[in-house]
């Protein structure tokens, strides 16, 4: 029988399906962690995963969410447990997945007293989140957590429960049937939305008249990887992926061009800019130069949340809809497009490109080319491997070097494009998925950030998976790589040591002093070992990569502007520029003489 406020809490958690919270303990929430040992201790607890890091929590939540499809739950204290939840919860929100975050408070009767811890997380909390609530009555708990479960759900939000210690701790009440109380319940299906017919029609109409079909896929087309294919095959189009797509369909479909926007793929731009229909299919990509033109392609947008219908380009036609049914309501309409040269041209182009791909892997570097990297762990991975990136510019060799396979499963923060994702991430992804290898890429910026603390995390619970296939690969090249490149084809300054120089660590010894296996790379040729090696321990096992810095992530197609402003920091000094590779230096100037 229910005890305590808490006890009700966990057991509610439990009916709503939840398995597994990723937290910090601390005096505010002590309540709710009583709870959840005295359910474990009676059968029916929750898993709790210690992190070094509320931040971290959050970043986990949000990689539960998105590698099961399930809620992401979250938890900390209060005050400062819950304010370093905040960019973990941003995560979640701009990339669109359930996440719940719990955080405690201090108690009701000191609220308003500038109290020791007591901040108003309501506020603090309402610009992330869909729904918050502070609990202020146990027999208000009830219905605020059915329905902030709810709404996380049903809208891909994140919603947040704030619980005072002395309501954690108060004996549980349920609402009364009666003026001034409200009872709820449990349990959410998501129903399938589909597009009314003639717009459905009107969309098939536009499809049928092209001649030079682009696809565009992002997350929200995950569940609709072979519908996409049939449509592609119907309209003779060609498939670009924004990042968070870029799992959806594997790499070795000859018309799938791979990523798009400033990480993408030469033949994805290509796409964009000679297409004269566009099809978008659940994706928010935001960077408007690597779209079509106005006025150049006529297009049809499908997604579930048409808050984002339209958003991104003029589109002629919106479908709000689940992108599979759509899809198959759509398919009868299109007629299969007999001339296939436009199909053609962009295979050749694919074709070429990975091709390119590879000669740039290879090209000399000092010491080792960080393209390489991805390249050589590509083929080696297995089918069912989940790949997480860290953002920077390994991001770069993530969205562009890593051939995705059928099966894999890839993601990083998007949205936020926030440092420090990538081993929560992968940490989650394995709890998730325990038999399954999981690949973290990271910067050595990233890494000591906040990453080589998750290490500790994966020391402690390691032992309890299934298969200890876990690989953190640290591209070490002693700089913010990704900004160094900002500042001088954005800005066209020279690289500023004084900010993107970071300290030199070694990363593969300290992984070494956990108990977990490490592997230093600085010669190009180990590269293939070391990954096979990694991925064949008997123990998670960090890759630390001495990278050349000076290998540059340029985006598909340089402007003008750009092309002037890295002119521009050679002029003004930057010492660096000069050791830039031969084969990037001359991919650079091509952009130019273009």
């Amino acid at each position: 029988m229910t005890g305590k406020t808490s006890d009700f809490f966990v057991e509610r958690l439990r009916a709503w399906g939840v398995t597994r919270i990723y937290g910090y303990s601390g005096d505010g929430i002590n309540g709710v962690l009583g709870a959840l040992q005295r359910a474990e201790k009676a059968g029916n607890g929750i898993e709790f995963i210690q992190v070094r890091h509320e931040e971290m929590a959050a970043f986990m939540a949000t990689a539960h969410a998105k590698f099961t499809g399930e809620l992401g739950v979250c938890l900390s204290t209060g005050g400062p447990g819950a304010t370093h939840l905040v960019t973990g919860l941003y995560d979640a929100k701009l990339d669109h997945v359930p996440v719940l975050a719990i955080a405690g408070q201090a108690e009701s009767t000191v609220r308003g007293a500038n109290y020791q811890q007591e901040l108003n997380l309501d506020r603090l909390f309402a610009d992330v989140c869909g729904y918050v609530q502070e609990v202020a009555a146990p027999a208000q708990l009830r219905h605020v957590t059915d329905r902030a479960i709810r709404i996380a759900k049903a809208a891909r939000e994140v919603t947040a429960i704030v619980l005072p210690k002395d309501v954690q701790d108060q004996p549980y009440e349920e609402p009364a049937q009666q003026h001034g109380f409200t009872r709820s319940g449990t349990g959410y299906s998501r129903p399938t939305i589909v597009p009314q017919p003639e717009d459905l029609g009107r969309a098939a109409d536009l499809l049928n008249a092209g001649t030079k079909v682009a696809i565009l896929i992002g997350a929200g087309a995950r569940s609709a990887a072979s519908e996409v294919v049939e449509i592609a095959d119907l309209l003779g189009a060609g498939i670009a992926k924004a990042l968070l797509g870029k799992d959806v369909l594997p790499d070795d479909i000859p018309f799938v061009t791979g990523a798009i926007g400033l990480l993408g793929t030469r033949p994805s731009s290509d796409l964009m800019r000679k297409c004269d229909t566009l099809l978008m299919i659940g994706t928010g990509f935001p960077w408007a130069e690597f779209l079509p033109g106005d006025g150049q392609a006529r297009a049809v947008q499908i997604d579930l949340d048409p808050a984002m219908l339209g958003l991104r380009y003029p589109v002629d036609i919106n479908l709000h809809g689940d992108a599979a049914e759509t899809l198959r309501a759509l398919k009868p309409l299109l007629r299969r497009k007999e001339d296939r040269s436009w199909r053609d041209d962009v295979e050749a182009q694919v074709a070429k490109w990975w091709e390119t791909l590879e000669e740039r892997a290879m090209a000399e570097a000092n010491p080792v080319n960080p393209q390489r990297v991805v390249w050589e762990m590509s083929p080696r991975l297995p089918s069912d491997a989940i790949v997480t990136s860290d953002s920077g510019s390994c991001a770069n060799w993530y969205a562009r070097d890593w051939k995705v396979q059928a099966g894999q499963r890839g993601s990083l923060s998007g949205g936020l494009a926030s440092m420090g994702a990538a081993v929560p991430y992968a940490i989650a992804a394995k709890f998730a998925h325990p038999k399954r290898p999981v690949i973290a890429l990271v910067g050595d910026g990233a890494m000591q950030m906040n990453n080589m603390a998750e290490l500790i995390t994966v020391q402690k619970y390691w032992r309890n998976w299934e298969d200890p296939r876990f690989v953190v690969c640290v591209f070490n090249n002693g700089d913010l790589n990704e900004v160094t490149w900002e500042q001088r084809v954005m800005e066209g300054n020279p690289r500023y040591p004084t900010t993107q120089d970071i300290p030199d660590v070694p990363y593969a010894r300290f992984s070494e002093m956990l108990g977990l296996g490490g592997i230093y790379v600085d010669d190009p040729l180990q590269l293939g070992s070391a990954w096979q090696q990694a991925l064949s321990a008997d123990r998670p096992t960090l890759i630390e990569v001495r990278t050349d810095p000076s290998v540059a992530p340029f985006p598909p197609h340089l402007t003008l502007q750009q092309a002037k402003g890295f002119m521009t920091s050679m002029v003004k000094g930057d010492r660096k520029v000069g050791t830039v590779l031969v084969d990037t230096a001359r991919q650079l100037f091509q952009e130019i003489k273009n």
